[in-house]
């Protein structure tokens, strides 16, 4: 029998913190019951860095779905070899049952459902066990992002959730990324601004270039 996650009465205030700080007060209150989701974007390379000079030990997943870019592969190798670590892979479909899946192609005539089966499906099973997860959505990624805090209780999830460049900007990624001669994904200079799946995602601005010409925005996972 599960037992009901059940939501904090409050929670604790820490928008006055830097990034180094949230990620500081999360490491001291959740390690070893935290990980990172990596997505490989200019974002997660920059909370790599960050929290790994925290804490070596920070542990860190992405989820493959098996239609992610060569380029992000390249960088996810590139990441590992310049920071000494393993990036945990989580994956909701076999090989042989994502085969069956090009044939109607599931993001053309489903794409939630696509994303349920490739992404938040194994998002869910990834975070059952833990007690908090780091992701690197900023309030500037898009209007439906305006309101994200440092930390927060993630209800979908039953957990805590840390953003800690939340209020980042744009220009604060790429700072940070050019002073700390950070590896990030080569896309992003090709004019992809926000980088997924190889059939849902192309270039573009903010979020324009995910699931063009439809009315989706997200993937489920936030």
């Amino acid at each position: 029998m599960t037992t009901a996650v059940v939501a904090p009465e409050s929670v604790p205030d820490l928008e006055h913190l830097s990034a180094q700080e949230v990620l500081a007060y999360a490491v001291e209150r959740f390690h070893p019951s935290m990980k990172v989701a990596c997505s490989f974007q200019k974002s997660a390379s920059v909370i790599m860095h960050m929290l790994l000079e925290i804490e070596p030990g920070a542990r860190f997943f992405t989820l493959d779905t098996g239609v992610l870019f060569p380029e992000t592969y390249a960088i996810w190798r590139a990441l590992e070899e310049r920071f000494g670590i393993e990036v945990e892979t989580s994956q909701g479909l076999s090989l042989a049952r994502q085969a069956e899946l090009y044939r109607p192609a599931l993001w053309d005539s489903d794409p939630d459902q696509c994303c349920e089966l490739r992404k938040v499906k194994p998002l869910r099973e990834t975070l059952a066990p833990l007690d908090a997860w780091v992701s690197g959505v900023r309030r500037g990624d898009f209007n439906g992002r305006a309101g994200t805090e440092k930390l927060t209780w993630d209800r979908k999830h039953g957990l805590w959730k840390i953003n800690p460049l939340a209020d980042w900007s744009e220009d604060d990624v790429w700072e940070y990324l050019t002073l700390h001669d950070i590896p990030y994904h080569p896309l992003h200079d090709r004019g992809y601004a926000s980088i997924g799946c190889t059939h849902c995602t192309e270039p573009g601005t903010g979020r324009e270039g995910r699931w063009a010409s439809r009315d989706k925005v997200d993937c489920g996972l936030h």
